[in-house]
């Protein structure tokens, strides 16, 4: 990693600085490793940050924009809040005026469609183009023993008359419904014992909804994982409205909108849609605002980099990647003299 790369922050599902959900976006990745990646996600230290990986102009108009997601643990093949912020980012800074982008992530090819509130076109995100994104068609798993969940979570939260099922489009969720939204604000599960509740399904999170139809539906959702929260997780959120249409909770294209991130202190608004075709669900569409926050310049010193790989090896390896008794003393004294030469420092 010895050129500088430009990243930009944004708040996404979202019109308003700091609240929704950080992104980071590495705007031309070319040259950077897997491992560089990787660590430069876990260095951003959010939820997710991506990373553009510009082609030739006639490649991106037949394949699309080639963006990966990385989260601070691991790359993702789909992920909501980073498609959306990311189309979101390459439409302001495109030279025209598409209304729609498309992204070509590991789980496949994603559209996102614009629409703008005003004829002015900023070269920022601004808060100022509603952006919407269709997933891939639901698959729906297993759903999930009642006693069980109830075991997890208490009887007494949540919703029995409806299933707690696992849910795809691009990445799995469990959705698990509340009885209300004060169970719902008030919930403190055991991600220890919910990890044990999803192994052998395909998901790993649980996306825990409190639907309620008064004059018109409202949604408030949290989600839980890598030991925080989530203020808004667009790839659950389509799994949630695909759930609720199969389950008869919203209309076929009734538009909702999701609220999460209160509890989190960035309340969030996801609007969701998707259509009932007989039996089948399809057309789910996610979609938000977004907000730039900040912007930077990753400009590595010839020293950082010449130890770069070997900071990225020892991580994965304190991660237990390797088996347990390999990262012995020597193995920590060796690289630690590496650094110390490398940075002409003495011990």
């Amino acid at each position: 990693m010895s050129r500088s790369y430009e990243f930009v922050q944004l708040d996404v599902f979202t019109r308003t600085p700091f609240t929704g959900n950080p992104l980071a976006i590495f705007t031309d990745a070319r040259g950077l490793t897997d491992q560089q990646m990787q660590a430069l996600a876990r260095e951003m230290n959010l939820s997710e940050t991506t990373f553009v990986l510009p082609r030739e102009p006639q490649v991106e108009a037949q394949e699309g924009r080639w963006v990966r997601i990385f989260t601070v643990e691991e790359e993702l093949p789909f992920a909501g809040h980073p498609t959306l912020g990311t189309a979101l980012y390459l439409y302001s800074t495109a030279a025209s005026s598409a209304d729609e982008i498309v992204l070509d992530l590991n789980v496949g090819k994603i559209g996102v469609r614009f629409s703008t509130d005003s004829n002015h076109r900023s070269n920022r995100v601004a808060g100022d183009v509603f952006g919407e994104m269709r997933q891939r068609d639901p698959e729906f798993g297993p759903t999930l023993p009642p006693d069980k969940v109830a075991s997890v979570l208490g009887s007494e939260e949540i919703a029995a008359e409806w299933p707690s099922q696992i849910v795809s489009t691009g990445l799995p969720f469990a959705i698990v419904p509340i009885r209300n939204s004060k169970a719902l604000a008030n919930l403190k599960p055991d991600l220890v014992r919910v990890g044990a509740l999803l192994e052998g399904t395909g998901a790993r999170f649980c996306y825990f909804i409190s639907p309620e139809r008064q004059d018109r539906l409202e949604v408030r959702a949290r989600m839980f994982f890598y030991g925080g929260e989530d203020p808004a997780t667009g790839s659950a959120a389509g799994c949630a409205i695909s759930w609720m249409v199969r389950h008869g909770l919203a209309k076929s294209d009734e538009q909702i909108v999701i609220y999460q991130g209160v509890e989190a202190r960035r309340p969030s608004e996801i609007f969701v849609r998707a259509t009932r075709d007989g039996e089948k669900v399809t057309n789910v569409r996610v979609g938000g605002y977004a907000v730039e926050v900040l912007r930077g310049l990753r400009d590595p010193t010839p020293r950082e980099a010449s130890i770069f790989a070997d900071s990225y090896d020892v991580t994965r390896r304190l991660q237990k990647k390797d088996p347990p008794n390999i990262f012995t003393g020597a193995v920590l004294r060796s690289y630690f003299d590496r650094v110390r030469r490398n940075l002409s420092l003495t011990a």
